[in-house]
């Protein structure tokens, strides 16, 4: 498997939007609201690898997952899209895109990373938990009253 950079020599644009839809399409009849990834456009998508920083896993050509990486000074990277395959999922995919982000945060002088997820998915949450966060908060979405995902960060 070989870890490239999401940037202007990325070609594949059609193949990460799928692959996005598809990793997080399990969610879609258990949150509320709706996920961001349901408004993502190959434009926005493009857009979003210009200003974070992003990683592709690929295996014999086949895209298998991907991180993007924004900075959020002065501490800390957040972790948004973390995306596997679903049929590649609980084969390290995952381990080795997180790996990146934390090479990358160091790079930066970042102390730790930041993520979200939405509070019905708990088994996102035990995953995160055994990579090493640590459930930090949770907060709701703009017009929501009740929690709609929690925060969870990493030192490093």
């Amino acid at each position: 498997m070989n870890l490239l950079p999401i940037d202007e020599k990325f070609e594949d644009w059609d193949d990460l939007l799928a692959l996005i839809l598809a990793s997080f399409a399990y969610m879609h009849p258990r949150i509320d609201p709706p996920s961001s990834a349901l408004r993502l456009t190959l434009q926005s998508l493009k857009e979003k690898a210009r200003v974070e920083k992003a990683y592709a896993a690929v295996d014999n050509g086949r895209l298998l997952g991907c991180v993007f990486c924004k900075p959020e000074p002065p501490d800390c990277l957040y972790i948004g899209k973390l995306a596997v395959a679903p049929d590649a999922q609980g084969k390290g995919v995952g381990r080795i895109l997180l790996q990146a982000a934390e090479d990358h945060a160091v790079e930066c002088g970042f102390s730790g990373l930041r993520l979200e997820t939405r509070i019905e998915l708990e088994e996102n949450h035990h995953v995160f938990s055994r990579w090493g966060f640590v459930r930090t908060a949770e907060a709701a979405h703009p017009g929501f009253t009740r929690p709609t995902f929690v925060e969870m960060r990493k030192s490093l």
